[in-house]
Protein backbone atom coordinates (compact mmCIF):
# COMPACT_ATOMS: atom_id res chain seq x y z
CA UNK A 1 0.00 0.00 0.00
CA UNK A 2 2.59 2.04 0.99
CA UNK A 3 4.84 1.68 -2.55
CA UNK A 4 1.23 2.61 -4.39
CA UNK A 5 1.15 5.74 -1.87
CA UNK A 6 4.16 7.40 -3.11
CA UNK A 7 4.17 5.88 -6.61
CA UNK A 8 0.74 7.77 -7.32
CA UNK A 9 2.35 11.01 -5.27
CA UNK A 10 5.42 11.04 -7.91
CA UNK A 11 2.67 10.28 -11.09
CA UNK A 12 1.30 13.37 -9.64
CA UNK A 13 4.55 15.13 -9.74
CA UNK A 14 4.96 14.41 -13.38
CA UNK A 15 2.02 15.15 -14.41
CA UNK A 16 1.81 18.43 -11.93
CA UNK A 17 0.81 21.74 -14.05
CA UNK A 18 2.47 23.50 -11.26
CA UNK A 19 6.15 23.15 -12.89
CA UNK A 20 7.55 25.92 -12.39
CA UNK A 21 9.32 28.27 -9.79
CA UNK A 22 7.19 30.69 -7.93
CA UNK A 23 7.66 34.23 -9.51
CA UNK A 24 10.04 35.25 -6.59
CA UNK A 25 11.97 33.11 -6.50
CA UNK A 26 11.83 32.95 -10.53
CA UNK A 27 13.14 36.42 -10.14
CA UNK A 28 15.88 36.34 -7.45
CA UNK A 29 17.33 33.63 -9.61
CA UNK A 30 17.56 35.31 -12.85
CA UNK A 31 19.05 38.45 -10.47
CA UNK A 32 21.40 36.24 -9.40
CA UNK A 33 22.25 34.30 -12.53
CA UNK A 34 21.03 31.13 -11.52
CA UNK A 35 18.91 29.40 -14.39
CA UNK A 36 16.11 27.79 -13.58
CA UNK A 37 17.21 24.30 -14.60
CA UNK A 38 20.25 24.11 -11.83
CA UNK A 39 17.77 24.50 -9.31
CA UNK A 40 15.80 21.30 -8.44
CA UNK A 41 12.66 22.17 -6.33
CA UNK A 42 9.81 19.89 -4.84
CA UNK A 43 7.30 21.56 -2.18
CA UNK A 44 4.51 19.08 -0.86
CA UNK A 45 1.22 19.82 0.78
CA UNK A 46 -0.26 16.81 2.11
CA UNK A 47 -0.19 14.79 -1.72
CA UNK A 48 -0.62 18.47 -3.10
CA UNK A 49 2.07 19.47 -5.50
CA UNK A 50 3.12 23.25 -4.65
CA UNK A 51 5.96 23.39 -6.40
CA UNK A 52 8.07 20.78 -9.11
CA UNK A 53 11.25 22.20 -10.72
CA UNK A 54 13.66 19.81 -11.96
CA UNK A 55 12.39 17.46 -9.16
CA UNK A 56 12.77 14.53 -11.38
CA UNK A 57 16.71 14.73 -12.04
CA UNK A 58 19.32 14.35 -9.60
CA UNK A 59 21.85 16.72 -8.52
CA UNK A 60 24.87 16.87 -6.30
CA UNK A 61 23.15 17.61 -2.47
CA UNK A 62 26.06 18.13 -0.57
CA UNK A 63 24.93 17.24 3.79
CA UNK A 64 21.26 16.59 2.87
CA UNK A 65 22.43 13.52 1.81
CA UNK A 66 22.66 12.84 5.85
CA UNK A 67 19.03 12.47 6.28
CA UNK A 68 19.20 9.09 4.09
CA UNK A 69 21.36 8.21 6.54
CA UNK A 70 19.98 9.17 9.59
CA UNK A 71 16.71 8.13 8.99
CA UNK A 72 17.55 4.71 7.32
CA UNK A 73 19.78 4.32 10.81
CA UNK A 74 16.76 4.44 12.47
CA UNK A 75 14.86 2.47 10.95
CA UNK A 76 17.41 -0.61 10.77
CA UNK A 77 19.85 0.12 13.77
CA UNK A 78 17.29 1.34 16.01
CA UNK A 79 16.90 3.49 18.88
CA UNK A 80 19.17 1.33 21.68
CA UNK A 81 22.15 1.16 18.68
CA UNK A 82 24.82 1.69 20.40
CA UNK A 83 29.00 1.85 19.32
CA UNK A 84 31.09 -0.23 21.72
CA UNK A 85 35.09 -0.26 22.56
CA UNK A 86 36.50 -3.13 24.60
CA UNK A 87 39.90 -3.54 26.02
CA UNK A 88 40.32 -7.43 26.22
CA UNK A 89 43.21 -10.00 27.02
CA UNK A 90 43.93 -13.80 26.27
CA UNK A 91 46.71 -13.48 28.63
CA UNK A 92 47.38 -14.09 32.47
CA UNK A 93 47.37 -11.83 34.86
CA UNK A 94 49.35 -12.36 38.07
CA UNK A 95 50.96 -10.70 40.53
CA UNK A 96 49.83 -7.12 38.52
CA UNK A 97 51.55 -8.12 36.05
CA UNK A 98 49.60 -8.72 32.70
CA UNK A 99 51.40 -11.64 31.08
CA UNK A 100 49.98 -10.94 27.16
CA UNK A 101 48.99 -8.88 24.32
CA UNK A 102 46.16 -6.06 25.27
CA UNK A 103 43.87 -6.09 22.46
CA UNK A 104 41.58 -2.61 21.55
CA UNK A 105 38.86 -3.57 19.77
CA UNK A 106 36.61 -0.69 18.23
CA UNK A 107 33.30 -1.10 17.69
CA UNK A 108 32.01 2.16 15.41
CA UNK A 109 32.51 4.03 19.18
CA UNK A 110 31.95 7.77 18.50
CA UNK A 111 32.24 9.00 21.95
CA UNK A 112 35.53 7.22 22.58
CA UNK A 113 37.61 10.25 23.44
CA UNK A 114 40.55 10.98 25.81
CA UNK A 115 38.86 11.07 29.09
CA UNK A 116 36.82 7.77 28.55
CA UNK A 117 40.17 6.10 27.43
CA UNK A 118 41.32 7.12 30.38
CA UNK A 119 38.79 5.77 32.48
CA UNK A 120 38.81 2.29 30.89
CA UNK A 121 42.63 2.22 31.73
CA UNK A 122 41.68 3.22 35.31
CA UNK A 123 39.48 -0.11 35.40
CA UNK A 124 42.54 -1.87 34.35
CA UNK A 125 44.27 -0.57 37.31
CA UNK A 126 41.47 -0.97 39.75
CA UNK A 127 41.67 -5.06 38.84
CA UNK A 128 45.77 -4.45 40.27
CA UNK A 129 47.10 -4.31 36.82
CA UNK A 130 49.96 -2.08 36.97
CA UNK A 131 52.64 -3.84 34.48
CA UNK A 132 51.58 -4.83 30.80
CA UNK A 133 54.08 -7.37 29.44
CA UNK A 134 52.91 -7.62 25.74
CA UNK A 135 51.99 -5.29 22.95
CA UNK A 136 48.61 -3.05 22.61
CA UNK A 137 47.30 -4.54 19.64
CA UNK A 138 44.43 -2.12 17.75
CA UNK A 139 41.60 -4.08 15.63
CA UNK A 140 40.03 -1.88 13.26
CA UNK A 141 38.44 -4.74 11.81
CA UNK A 142 35.22 -4.21 11.87
CA UNK A 143 34.69 -2.28 9.05
CA UNK A 144 36.74 -3.24 5.86
CA UNK A 145 38.87 -2.09 4.93
CA UNK A 146 39.43 -1.43 8.12
CA UNK A 147 41.63 1.80 6.93
CA UNK A 148 39.72 3.80 4.47
CA UNK A 149 41.18 6.76 5.26
CA UNK A 150 44.96 4.93 3.90
CA UNK A 151 45.56 6.67 0.80
CA UNK A 152 42.65 8.02 -0.16
CA UNK A 153 43.28 11.27 -1.91
CA UNK A 154 42.29 14.85 -0.01
CA UNK A 155 38.66 16.29 -0.47
CA UNK A 156 39.62 19.80 -0.69
CA UNK A 157 42.44 22.04 0.73
CA UNK A 158 42.44 21.37 3.91
CA UNK A 159 42.81 17.47 4.66
CA UNK A 160 43.87 18.40 8.66
CA UNK A 161 40.36 19.54 9.54
CA UNK A 162 37.90 17.78 11.18
CA UNK A 163 35.00 17.92 9.18
CA UNK A 164 37.33 15.89 6.22
CA UNK A 165 38.08 12.94 8.99
CA UNK A 166 37.60 9.46 7.55
CA UNK A 167 36.58 7.62 10.35
CA UNK A 168 37.89 3.75 10.96
CA UNK A 169 35.98 1.66 13.57
CA UNK A 170 38.03 2.26 16.32
CA UNK A 171 38.47 6.12 16.22
CA UNK A 172 40.32 7.10 19.47
CA UNK A 173 39.64 10.55 20.24
CA UNK A 174 39.00 11.05 16.80
CA UNK A 175 42.84 11.01 16.10
CA UNK A 176 42.33 15.04 17.10
CA UNK A 177 44.97 17.13 18.66
CA UNK A 178 43.13 20.18 20.09
CA UNK A 179 45.25 23.29 20.20
CA UNK A 180 45.46 26.14 21.80
CA UNK A 181 47.06 29.28 20.44
CA UNK A 182 47.90 32.58 22.28
CA UNK A 183 49.78 35.55 20.59
CA UNK A 184 51.18 38.76 22.41
CA UNK A 185 52.07 41.62 20.00
CA UNK A 186 55.77 40.21 19.51
CA UNK A 187 55.41 36.06 19.93
CA UNK A 188 53.11 33.49 19.41
CA UNK A 189 52.23 29.88 22.12
CA UNK A 190 50.99 27.24 21.62
CA UNK A 191 49.60 24.16 23.19
CA UNK A 192 47.99 20.80 22.62
CA UNK A 193 45.74 18.28 24.28
CA UNK A 194 45.27 15.53 24.89
CA UNK A 195 48.44 14.70 26.22
CA UNK A 196 50.67 12.16 24.21
CA UNK A 197 54.04 10.60 25.23
CA UNK A 198 57.11 12.24 22.74
CA UNK A 199 54.94 14.95 20.93
CA UNK A 200 55.21 18.51 21.47
CA UNK A 201 54.34 21.84 19.63
CA UNK A 202 55.65 24.53 17.59
CA UNK A 203 54.74 27.53 15.73
CA UNK A 204 56.44 28.52 12.74
CA UNK A 205 53.66 31.13 11.97
CA UNK A 206 54.37 34.57 11.17
CA UNK A 207 52.30 37.47 13.23
CA UNK A 208 49.84 39.51 11.58
CA UNK A 209 48.04 43.05 12.19
CA UNK A 210 44.57 41.34 11.49
CA UNK A 211 41.61 41.33 13.12
CA UNK A 212 41.51 38.25 14.77
CA UNK A 213 38.24 37.07 13.40
CA UNK A 214 39.98 36.67 10.16
CA UNK A 215 42.49 34.38 11.41
CA UNK A 216 41.46 31.31 9.65
CA UNK A 217 42.49 33.25 6.09
CA UNK A 218 46.49 32.69 7.30
CA UNK A 219 46.52 29.23 8.31
CA UNK A 220 48.09 26.40 6.02
CA UNK A 221 48.61 22.60 6.86
CA UNK A 222 50.32 22.18 10.01
CA UNK A 223 53.97 19.93 9.00
CA UNK A 224 54.25 16.85 11.26
CA UNK A 225 58.10 16.09 11.72
CA UNK A 226 59.43 12.74 13.24
CA UNK A 227 62.62 12.68 14.87
CA UNK A 228 63.39 8.86 16.18
CA UNK A 229 60.57 8.92 19.25
CA UNK A 230 60.02 12.34 18.95
CA UNK A 231 57.28 13.71 16.58
CA UNK A 232 56.86 17.78 16.59
CA UNK A 233 53.61 19.67 14.70
CA UNK A 234 55.01 22.47 13.51
CA UNK A 235 52.48 25.19 13.04
CA UNK A 236 52.56 27.03 9.83
CA UNK A 237 50.70 30.32 7.73
CA UNK A 238 50.26 33.65 9.82
CA UNK A 239 48.78 34.64 12.63
CA UNK A 240 46.47 38.00 14.20
CA UNK A 241 48.47 39.78 16.89
CA UNK A 242 46.76 39.39 20.22
CA UNK A 243 44.53 36.66 19.52
CA UNK A 244 43.53 33.99 21.15
CA UNK A 245 42.09 31.28 19.20
CA UNK A 246 41.29 27.07 19.64
CA UNK A 247 41.69 24.66 16.72
CA UNK A 248 41.42 20.66 16.58
CA UNK A 249 43.65 19.17 13.98
CA UNK A 250 43.95 15.40 12.44
CA UNK A 251 47.34 15.56 12.02
CA UNK A 252 49.09 12.29 13.19
CA UNK A 253 49.45 8.61 12.11
CA UNK A 254 46.71 6.74 13.65
CA UNK A 255 48.61 3.95 15.36
CA UNK A 256 51.34 6.20 16.21
CA UNK A 257 48.30 8.59 17.96
CA UNK A 258 46.82 5.65 19.76
CA UNK A 259 50.13 4.51 21.00
CA UNK A 260 51.27 7.73 22.73
CA UNK A 261 48.07 8.58 23.91
CA UNK A 262 48.20 4.95 25.69
CA UNK A 263 51.72 4.85 27.09
CA UNK A 264 50.86 8.88 28.02
CA UNK A 265 47.86 7.81 29.86
CA UNK A 266 48.83 4.55 31.63
CA UNK A 267 52.12 6.21 32.74
CA UNK A 268 50.30 9.31 34.26
CA UNK A 269 47.96 6.33 36.15
CA UNK A 270 51.27 4.55 37.62
CA UNK A 271 51.64 2.00 34.95
CA UNK A 272 54.57 0.43 32.74
CA UNK A 273 54.49 -0.68 29.25
CA UNK A 274 57.15 -2.70 27.84
CA UNK A 275 55.67 -3.50 24.05
CA UNK A 276 54.77 -1.56 20.89
CA UNK A 277 51.41 -0.82 19.00
CA UNK A 278 50.46 -3.00 16.31
CA UNK A 279 47.51 -2.66 14.04
CA UNK A 280 46.14 -6.44 13.94
CA UNK A 281 45.02 -7.85 10.44
CA UNK A 282 41.82 -9.45 9.40
CA UNK A 283 43.37 -13.07 10.20
CA UNK A 284 44.38 -11.92 13.68
CA UNK A 285 41.47 -10.33 14.56
CA UNK A 286 39.77 -13.75 13.59
CA UNK A 287 42.08 -15.46 15.75
CA UNK A 288 41.64 -13.16 18.86
CA UNK A 289 38.23 -13.60 18.38
CA UNK A 290 38.33 -17.30 18.89
CA UNK A 291 40.50 -17.62 21.81
CA UNK A 292 38.86 -17.40 25.10
CA UNK A 293 39.51 -13.83 26.34
CA UNK A 294 39.21 -12.02 29.35
CA UNK A 295 36.77 -8.30 29.18
CA UNK A 296 38.93 -5.90 30.97
CA UNK A 297 37.30 -2.59 30.59
CA UNK A 298 34.57 -1.63 27.53
CA UNK A 299 32.60 1.59 26.64
CA UNK A 300 29.74 2.69 24.47
CA UNK A 301 28.53 5.60 23.00
CA UNK A 302 25.83 7.47 23.40
CA UNK A 303 22.71 6.05 21.92
CA UNK A 304 21.49 6.36 18.06
CA UNK A 305 18.73 9.03 18.44
CA UNK A 306 21.54 11.30 20.46
CA UNK A 307 24.06 10.54 17.40
CA UNK A 308 21.56 11.23 14.90
CA UNK A 309 20.96 14.59 16.67
CA UNK A 310 24.04 15.27 16.55
CA UNK A 311 25.03 14.47 13.00
CA UNK A 312 22.17 16.43 11.81
CA UNK A 313 22.03 19.66 13.76
CA UNK A 314 25.85 20.18 13.69
CA UNK A 315 26.32 18.39 9.80
CA UNK A 316 28.92 16.37 11.10
CA UNK A 317 30.72 14.52 8.40
CA UNK A 318 32.16 11.85 10.68
CA UNK A 319 29.09 11.12 12.68
CA UNK A 320 27.17 10.74 9.64
CA UNK A 321 30.15 8.35 7.83
CA UNK A 322 30.15 6.25 11.22
CA UNK A 323 26.22 5.52 11.20
CA UNK A 324 26.54 4.56 7.18
CA UNK A 325 29.22 2.25 7.83
CA UNK A 326 27.53 1.04 10.92
CA UNK A 327 24.37 -0.23 8.45
CA UNK A 328 27.08 -2.23 7.02
CA UNK A 329 28.90 -3.84 9.45
CA UNK A 330 25.79 -5.28 10.77
CA UNK A 331 24.59 -6.42 6.45
CA UNK A 332 25.37 -9.78 5.66
CA UNK A 333 27.56 -10.49 2.54
CA UNK A 334 24.89 -12.24 0.32
CA UNK A 335 28.45 -13.85 -1.01
CA UNK A 336 29.06 -15.22 1.98
CA UNK A 337 25.79 -16.14 3.96
CA UNK A 338 23.57 -14.40 6.63
CA UNK A 339 26.41 -13.80 8.98
CA UNK A 340 28.90 -10.37 8.25
CA UNK A 341 31.88 -11.09 6.24
CA UNK A 342 34.37 -10.49 9.15
CA UNK A 343 32.46 -13.85 10.95
CA UNK A 344 33.39 -15.81 8.04
CA UNK A 345 36.74 -17.67 7.92
CA UNK A 346 38.26 -18.95 4.59
CA UNK A 347 37.78 -22.56 5.51
CA UNK A 348 33.81 -21.78 5.49
CA UNK A 349 33.69 -20.74 1.87
CA UNK A 350 33.57 -23.37 -0.83
CA UNK A 351 36.50 -23.60 -2.37
CA UNK A 352 38.98 -21.90 0.25
CA UNK A 353 40.44 -18.38 0.30
CA UNK A 354 41.77 -18.85 -3.00
CA UNK A 355 38.66 -19.61 -4.71
CA UNK A 356 36.61 -17.63 -2.84
CA UNK A 357 35.20 -13.96 -4.57
CA UNK A 358 36.25 -10.45 -3.05
CA UNK A 359 33.91 -9.87 -0.10
CA UNK A 360 32.12 -6.47 -0.50
CA UNK A 361 33.32 -3.95 1.60
CA UNK A 362 31.54 -2.67 4.44
CA UNK A 363 30.38 0.69 1.71
CA UNK A 364 29.18 -1.13 -0.57
CA UNK A 365 26.87 -2.98 1.82
CA UNK A 366 25.85 0.32 3.61
CA UNK A 367 24.84 1.36 0.39
CA UNK A 368 22.82 -2.26 -0.48
CA UNK A 369 21.19 -1.59 3.13
CA UNK A 370 19.67 1.81 2.32
CA UNK A 371 18.31 1.23 -1.42
CA UNK A 372 16.69 -1.89 0.41
CA UNK A 373 15.11 0.05 2.59
CA UNK A 374 14.14 2.62 0.12
CA UNK A 375 12.09 0.66 -2.48
CA UNK A 376 10.28 -1.36 0.53
CA UNK A 377 8.86 2.42 1.01
CA UNK A 378 8.08 2.27 -2.77
CA UNK A 379 11.07 4.89 -3.34
CA UNK A 380 12.95 4.71 -6.56
CA UNK A 381 16.79 5.07 -6.20
CA UNK A 382 17.55 4.67 -10.14
CA UNK A 383 19.92 7.56 -10.72
CA UNK A 384 20.82 7.85 -7.07
CA UNK A 385 24.73 7.64 -6.24
CA UNK A 386 26.00 7.05 -2.89
CA UNK A 387 29.70 7.42 -1.80
CA UNK A 388 30.04 7.74 1.85
CA UNK A 389 26.68 9.07 3.20
CA UNK A 390 27.67 12.20 4.84
CA UNK A 391 27.13 14.39 1.45
CA UNK A 392 30.76 15.71 1.97
CA UNK A 393 31.23 13.91 -2.19
CA UNK A 394 31.24 15.45 -5.51
CA UNK A 395 30.12 11.99 -6.59
CA UNK A 396 26.80 11.78 -4.69
CA UNK A 397 23.40 12.51 -6.34
CA UNK A 398 19.70 11.91 -5.96
CA UNK A 399 16.58 13.64 -7.01
CA UNK A 400 14.25 16.26 -5.54
CA UNK A 401 11.73 13.05 -5.63
CA UNK A 402 13.27 10.83 -4.03
CA UNK A 403 14.03 13.62 -1.02
CA UNK A 404 10.73 14.19 -0.84
CA UNK A 405 9.65 9.93 -1.07
CA UNK A 406 12.23 9.99 2.33
CA UNK A 407 11.02 12.84 4.13
CA UNK A 408 7.45 11.58 3.55
CA UNK A 409 8.25 7.89 4.52
CA UNK A 410 9.62 9.22 7.47
CA UNK A 411 6.68 10.68 8.80
CA UNK A 412 5.12 7.42 9.32
CA UNK A 413 7.89 6.74 10.67
CA UNK A 414 7.77 4.73 14.79
CA UNK A 415 11.29 7.35 15.08
CA UNK A 416 9.22 10.08 13.09
CA UNK A 417 10.20 12.54 16.44
CA UNK A 418 13.89 11.03 17.16
CA UNK A 419 14.69 12.19 13.66
CA UNK A 420 12.26 15.41 13.29
CA UNK A 421 14.67 16.38 16.91
CA UNK A 422 17.24 16.33 15.02
CA UNK A 423 16.63 18.84 12.02
CA UNK A 424 18.28 21.92 12.62
CA UNK A 425 15.03 24.60 13.61
CA UNK A 426 15.07 28.22 11.73
CA UNK A 427 16.47 30.80 13.40
CA UNK A 428 17.02 28.99 16.63
CA UNK A 429 20.15 26.36 16.38
CA UNK A 430 22.55 23.80 14.58
CA UNK A 431 22.81 25.45 11.21
CA UNK A 432 19.99 27.25 10.99
CA UNK A 433 20.73 29.39 14.06
CA UNK A 434 21.26 32.66 11.34
CA UNK A 435 18.76 32.30 9.22
CA UNK A 436 15.21 33.24 8.22
CA UNK A 437 14.72 35.45 11.48
CA UNK A 438 12.73 37.94 9.60
CA UNK A 439 10.57 34.77 8.23
CA UNK A 440 6.93 33.31 9.33
CA UNK A 441 9.65 29.94 8.92
CA UNK A 442 11.51 31.24 12.32
CA UNK A 443 10.77 28.86 15.48
CA UNK A 444 8.95 26.51 12.73
CA UNK A 445 10.83 25.41 10.14
CA UNK A 446 13.31 22.38 10.07
CA UNK A 447 15.42 21.77 7.76
CA UNK A 448 18.77 19.98 7.61
CA UNK A 449 20.86 22.14 5.04
CA UNK A 450 24.18 21.58 2.68
CA UNK A 451 26.83 23.51 1.15
CA UNK A 452 29.77 22.84 -0.78
CA UNK A 453 31.44 24.76 -2.99
CA UNK A 454 28.85 25.60 -6.06
CA UNK A 455 26.44 23.65 -4.05
CA UNK A 456 23.40 25.20 -1.11
CA UNK A 457 20.39 22.70 -0.55
CA UNK A 458 17.91 22.08 2.65
CA UNK A 459 15.46 19.67 2.69
CA UNK A 460 13.05 19.48 5.56
CA UNK A 461 9.39 20.48 6.84
CA UNK A 462 8.12 23.71 6.72
CA UNK A 463 4.49 24.80 7.80
CA UNK A 464 2.40 27.06 5.74
CA UNK A 465 0.48 30.30 6.78
CA UNK A 466 -2.24 27.67 7.94
CA UNK A 467 0.16 25.58 10.29
CA UNK A 468 -0.32 22.72 7.61
CA UNK A 469 3.09 20.32 7.21
CA UNK A 470 4.91 21.22 3.94
CA UNK A 471 7.81 18.67 2.57
CA UNK A 472 10.36 21.40 1.06
CA UNK A 473 13.38 20.49 -1.03
CA UNK A 474 15.72 22.60 -2.67
CA UNK A 475 19.44 21.99 -4.68
CA UNK A 476 21.01 24.45 -5.92
CA UNK A 477 23.85 23.76 -8.48
CA UNK A 478 26.18 26.12 -10.08
CA UNK A 479 29.05 28.24 -10.04
CA UNK A 480 26.98 31.75 -9.09
CA UNK A 481 25.28 29.55 -6.30
CA UNK A 482 28.19 30.51 -4.05
CA UNK A 483 28.91 34.11 -2.00
CA UNK A 484 25.19 33.39 -0.69
CA UNK A 485 23.37 33.20 -4.16
CA UNK A 486 22.64 29.78 -3.58
CA UNK A 487 21.43 30.65 0.08
CA UNK A 488 19.21 33.17 -0.72
CA UNK A 489 17.29 31.16 -3.07
CA UNK A 490 17.24 28.51 -0.76
CA UNK A 491 15.44 30.97 2.17
CA UNK A 492 13.57 32.77 -0.34
CA UNK A 493 11.96 29.21 -1.00
CA UNK A 494 11.60 28.19 2.91
CA UNK A 495 10.03 31.78 3.54
CA UNK A 496 7.07 31.40 0.51
CA UNK A 497 6.15 28.15 1.90
CA UNK A 498 5.41 29.59 5.35
CA UNK A 499 3.54 32.52 3.59
CA UNK A 500 1.40 30.24 1.78
CA UNK A 501 -1.95 30.54 2.44
CA UNK A 502 -3.39 27.36 0.61
CA UNK A 503 -4.46 29.20 -2.20
CA UNK A 504 -1.33 28.59 -4.31
CA UNK A 505 -1.44 25.31 -6.94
Amino acid sequence: MRRLLLASLFAAIGASAQAALPEPIARLAAEKGIPEDAIGVLVLRGDQVLVSNEAARAFTPASTMKLFTTMVGLEVLGPQFRGRTELRTSGQVSGGVLHGDLVLRGGADVDLTADAFTHMLEKLRTRGIRKIEGNLMLDRQLWQPARADAGAPPFDEAPEAYYNLIPDALLLNMNLLTLDITSDSTSIKASALPELDNVRVRSDMTLVNTDCSRWEEGWKVPEYIRSGSRVTVVLKGTFPRNCSKTNVVNVLDRTDYAERLFRATWERLGGRFTGKAYEVSAGESQAYSSLPSILLAEHVSRSLPELVRDTNKSSDNGLARTIFLSLGSLQADPQLGSRPVSDASPAEIPGGAEAAPAPMSTNARSEMMVRNWLRAHGIDDNGMVFENGSGLSRAERYSPEQMAGLLKAAQKSLWAPEFLTSLPIAAIDGTMKRRLKDSPAALHARMKTGSLKNVISAAGYVPDAEGQQCIVVVMVNHERASNGNGRAIVDGLIDWVARADGKEK
